[in-house]
């Protein structure tokens, strides 16, 4: 897999991936997430590529205290196969060579395949309860 920046070319697989994976709920607006991110720090969202086509994704985040990990995904088809631990690994570098020290990411409760992938990888628990709150009023933000 070669893993590199997203470009803008990527933007329908990436959104189809993402669907595939069911990482888009409702509330979620794909594209206007990635147009967010390419405002900060654009070459933390990685895209992991295949034979020319887009398999993984990883946004990663850092805003001086903590780094975040949002939109991990793999093609369910390609799930499985050390892929996800190689974007995630690529992930962490960038955080770490940022000055990042911890780094925080949010796995929906019921997600348990997933919560395990990471618990593999060497996150734990925190024992906290992530709140949020919603500043836009649009429900598709």
């Amino acid at each position: 897999m070669i893993i590199r920046p997203f470009r803008w070319t990527d933007a329908d697989e990436v959104i189809k991936l993402w669907r595939e994976c069911g990482l888009i709920i409702p509330q979620n607006n794909a594209l206007l997430d990635i147009k967010r991110k390419m405002q900060v720090n654009p070459e933390w969202l990685l895209v992991g590529e295949l034979a020319g086509k887009v398999i993984a994704t990883c946004m990663a985040g850092y805003e001086g205290h903590r780094g975040w990990i949002n939109y991990l995904a793999i093609l369910p088809s390609l799930q499985g196969k050390g892929y996800a631990r190689e974007i995630m690994t690529k992930a962490e570098e960038l955080l770490k060579t940022a000055g990042c020290p911890k780094i925080n990411l949010q796995v929906r409760s019921g997600n348990l395949k997933v919560i395990e992938f990471y618990k593999r990888i060497g996150y734990k628990d925190d024992g906290v309860i992530s709140l949020g709150k919603r500043l836009v009023s649009d429900e598709n933000t």
